[in-house]
């Protein structure tokens, strides 16, 4: 099943779990529409024409939802007697933190297990360095900067590029170097406007044509900042708000290589009898920890990336 926000790996990860099962023995079924579809019952099958054709497609075609109703035992009751009349007794859930928390109150009701899949464009669950999604996420934003950088040097204007990032700036970290923006604004970094508006003055007296500010949507600065590229640096600036573009296309090679081994890595935990584990990805290996461990955890963008943009935003 997933769960949460979507993000392109998803249905490369579905894919590869529901045939690596089969391989291991299992017999998979598919979960549509994610927690509201346990508790309606809307089960189905991983039969090879449902599997087909969705390994290049972004977002999920199993549907996703966010469902209150989860949170009361009476709907999670009944959606652990939809499980049992169908003969389910593990689940995989591709989602965010707050999928898991949720499958964790079920696994801790009626002692369902459950491997987790992280998968959110903000790469922000902790003990994982990676999560699907992520890799194609920059991309797209990587193309979106690419284009407006071309408007920007034809007018000779300011660009703000907003990215997602709620809590989390690694997205517009991470576009900002790969795309060499002149500045970046993130929640993990305190920048100072006026040493950035007396290093923009002198670059323009240098010729600098045109400026490219990345700012992630958790600082709130992306209006203001606009207006104070105006006045303060005296260039017509504009604002683009990426949004909801950051999550859609079809995975990357990668992303969808990372699918197929977090998926299998997925599967055998469960074999092995793990329950309310979540798969993680640290230093080039795949291992897994307990849903609470990851509770106990602060998430920390790494440290490295933190410096290499601590340039851009003072």
């Amino acid at each position: 099943m997933t769960s949460g926000g979507d993000a392109a790996g998803m249905n490369p990860a579905v894919k590869s779990a529901a045939e690596y099962a089969k391989k291991c023995g299992m017999e998979p079924y598919l979960v549509e529409w994610g927690l509201r579809g346990l508790i309606e019952g809307w089960i189905h099958a991983a039969t090879s024409e449902r599997l087909s054709g969705i390994l290049h497609r972004g977002g999920t075609v199993l549907g996703s939802s966010r469902s209150k109703r989860f949170f009361e035992y009476q709907f999670r009751k009944k959606a652990f007697e939809n499980l049992e009349k169908m003969g389910i007794s593990k689940l995989v859930v591709i989602g965010g933190d707050g999928s898991f928390s949720a499958l964790n109150q079920f696994h801790a009701d009626f002692g369902v297990p459950f491997a987790g899949i992280p998968a959110t464009i903000d790469n922000d669950i902790p003990g994982t360095d990676y999560c699907l999604g992520v890799d194609t996420a920059l991309n797209m934003i990587r193309q979106s900067v690419d284009c407006i950088r071309d408007t920007a040097a034809s007018f000779s204007r300011a660009f703000v590029v907003e990215t997602m990032g709620r809590h989390c700036g690694y997205l517009a970290m991470t576009s900002a170097l790969a795309t060499g923006a002149e500045i970046c604004l993130v929640p993990e970094i305190k920048y100072d406007l006026d040493s950035i508006a007396e290093k923009m003055r002198l670059e323009k007296e240098q010729g600098r044509r045109y400026l490219l500010a990345i700012v992630a949507e958790g600082t709130g600065m992306g209006e203001s900042l606009t207006r104070w590229m105006n006045d303060a640096l005296g260039m017509d600036a504009r604002l683009t708000v990426l949004g909801h573009v950051q999550r859609g296309g079809s995975p990357t090679v990668y992303d969808r290589i990372m699918a197929f081994k977090f998926a299998v890595a997925a599967i055998d935990a469960l074999s092995a009898g793990k329950t309310n584990q979540v798969i993680v990805f640290r230093d080039g290996t795949f291992g897994n920890i307990a849903i609470g461990e990851i509770a106990d955890i602060k998430h920390r963008v790494d440290a490295n990336l933190i410096e290499l943009c601590e340039g851009l935003s003072r």
